[in-house]
């Protein structure tokens, strides 16, 4: 999947720096050096990447690249506090919903920086997760937290209770606010099953016995189980989604490999070079088609105006009034919302989502390595990214998001569209998200985005997910019969049990609150089920190693590893000689070094 170093010298590239993270930037004479035969080469490497891991593209390029990687999590991001709005009785009270998106983006920009710093260093951008989204709706559904009516007094007692806000606030803001402090107490308490996941390498000990047959429903599932979403999404008016799909695919396929000439500034000297700018920006480039083309309709008033009619929720001026509410600056910080609050009926509840979102992660570091041209993760790698998932969900806590944080795989899609792995585009997205984060106003405007633009960006990127879970049986033997029961029943479950579970709401009652808030969520989650059917039945029905594709994966690790990005790229940046000097860190299985001693073992 990767660039020899005779390639590397042909497009520039410094051979001293192979596999290490210092990268040179890429001047203007090796972008020019990106032409047709030098992208054909790569391809047949297996991934036609224009910048991978390690690569580091010029400051200008992460800039509008993060951005494209913020624009395509924006929805997803967005969605969680506006889905929450309700049950937290914020639903007309704007200014509190603009400050629940500017705390979720600011967030998800300081773990996306930690991920991809310490934790797994995989491209991978981290923001809200849907696992939580079923146990917080659990909780605020109880009787105890249902929304007063409108003439009700606030309750105060648990924040008179707890006397750790000594500011005076508005009753309206406590009744939210009291909401807001469960939710934040449940998932600090739950997210430390994923720290100890992670740190004692329970989860790697688990992948030692995780296949292509467990792997590939997984992420095939993450894309399959969002169709009713996207539908939903599209349903607004699919002349308007679906011109926002042709017009990705036109960008991303058709014109990948028509290089746009522009022109630069060098050595005193005006220059034109050749660049792939529609295979970078097709995403971007297609989403602002869509919602140009929205904005025009809206202009000319061809749309309706009236809600209940066809088409209205592909206006632009839907939500104007977010823009003018939204304050400019707003600088989260933790303990906003006051001291956390625990109770153990949220705390299991929320148990299942975390458990959910850890399986949803493992898939997700395997399609993001395969797409950014990283060797598969080792073990020490992904007990790393797990426990950093769980203290990000721990930050997402304390600074009040109503949610935690996990993998996002829109954006590990748009990886495959746009071919560039690299690492400090995403740590661009995340500082990027940390500074639009704290100005209201500019998130706010992206709230104007129609939703059927967001349906044909999630119908291609959603398919792509779906289509790189399918990929993983390459090394699998589909002529056996043992292999597509496995394959066929763990996909087919992750597609009937949840829908039976959601067309069935309440028929779990063993008598314990707690227990059914769990049954339900492990059952509800889709990439659970398919992970979990595929997982077991591998590990049980016999089969030889060649038919299960364990050789062939393996063997691909091994060529992989020996590859110009090797195994290296996913050690701590300025802890390997640190590391290596004291024996006790070799049996951290969350260190590189653990990695080593085993390896070393084995010889």
């Amino acid at each position: 999947m990767h660039l020899t170093t005779e390639e590397k010298i042909e497009l520039g590239f410094n051979p001293a720096f192979s596999g290490s993270d210092e990268q040179p930037h890429l001047s203007v004479e090796i972008v020019e050096a990106h032409n047709e035969e030098a992208l054909e080469e790569t391809g047949d490497k297996g991934a036609d990447l224009v910048y991978s891991l390690n690569d580091r593209p010029p400051w200008y390029l992460c800039i509008l690249l993060g951005f494209q990687h913020y624009i395509l999590a924006f929805g997803g991001i967005i969605a969680i506090p506006l889905i929450l709005a309700e049950p937290l009785c914020i639903k007309d009270n704007n200014v509190a919903k603009s400050q629940l998106i500017s705390t979720i983006f600011f967030v998800s920009g300081l773990c996306t920086l930690l991920q991809t710093a310490v934790g797994i260093r995989l491209p991978i951008l981290q923001g809200g997760t849907f696992s939580f989204i079923t146990p917080t709706l659990a909780i605020l559904a109880l009787p105890k937290w249902q929304c007063p009516g409108p003439n009700a007094p606030a309750m105060l007692s648990v924040q008179q209770q707890n006397g750790t806000n000594p500011l005076q606030v508005d009753n309206s803001d406590e009744v939210w606010m009291s909401r807001m402090r469960e939710i934040q107490g449940a998932i600090l308490v739950s997210s430390l099953v994923q720290i100890v996941l992670g740190f004692s390498g329970l989860v790697g000990l688990v992948l030692k016995f995780i296949g292509p047959l467990a792997i590939a429903p997984t992420i095939n599932l993450i894309g399959l189980s969002l169709f009713i979403e996207a539908g939903k999404k599209c349903g607004g008016h699919w002349g308007i989604a679906a011109l926002t799909v042709c017009l990705i695919i036109l960008f991303s396929q058709y014109l990948s490999k028509v290089d746009v000439p522009m022109i630069t500034y060098k050595d005193k000297k005006w220059k034109v070079f050749q660049y792939p700018l529609f295979k970078l920006f097709s995403a971007l480039f297609g989403m602002c088609g869509g919602w140009l083309v929205c904005f025009l309709l809206t202009i000319f008033d061809v749309l309706p105006s009236k809600s209940d009619q066809y088409g209205f929720s592909a206006r632009t001026d839907i939500s104007l009034d977010a823009v003018t509410n939204s304050p400019w600056f707003h600088v989260p910080y933790p303990g906003q919302w006051g001291l956390p609050t625990v109770s153990l009926s949220s705390v299991l509840g929320m148990m299942a989502g975390v458990l959910a979102s850890t399986m949803e992660s493992i898939g997700d570091y395997y399609a993001c390595a395969r797409l950014s041209g990283a060797p598969p993760p080792p073990t020490h790698a992904i007990n790393r990214g797990i426990a950093v998932e769980g203290i990000g969900c721990i930050l997402a806590a304390l600074w009040g998001t109503g949610n935690g944080t996990t993998s996002y795989s829109q954006n590990i899609a748009a990886l495959g569209i746009t071919k560039v792995g690299s690492r400090l585009v995403l740590q661009t997205t995340g500082i990027l998200m940390i500074i639009l984060g704290i100005f209201g106003k500019f998130g706010a405007v992206f709230i104007t985005i129609p939703d059927p633009v967001i349906g044909g960006m999630f119908l291609v990127m959603f398919g792509m997910i779906a289509a790189v879970g399918i990929s993983n049986l390459q090394y699998v033997d589909l002529n056996s019969s043992r292999n597509l029961l496995i394959l066929g029943f763990s996909t087919f479950s992750g597609l009937v049990l949840p829908s039976w579970f959601h067309s069935n709401p309440g028929i779990i009652d063993t008598g314990i609150k707690e227990l059914d808030q769990v049954i339900v969520v492990l059952f509800t989650t889709h990439m659970f089920i398919g992970g979990f059917f595929g997982f077991i039945l591998d590990n049980t029905i016999p089969g030889t190693d060649k038919e299960r594709g364990i050789k062939s994966w393996q063997d691909k690790v091994q060529v992989q590893s020996k590859s110009s990005c090797d195994l290296s790229c996913y050690d701590i940046p300025f802890c390997n000689g640190f590391l290596k000097r004291f024996k006790c860190f070799q049996y951290l299985p969350f260190l590189p070094s653990y990695k080593t001693t085993k390896e070393g073992a084995s010889k």
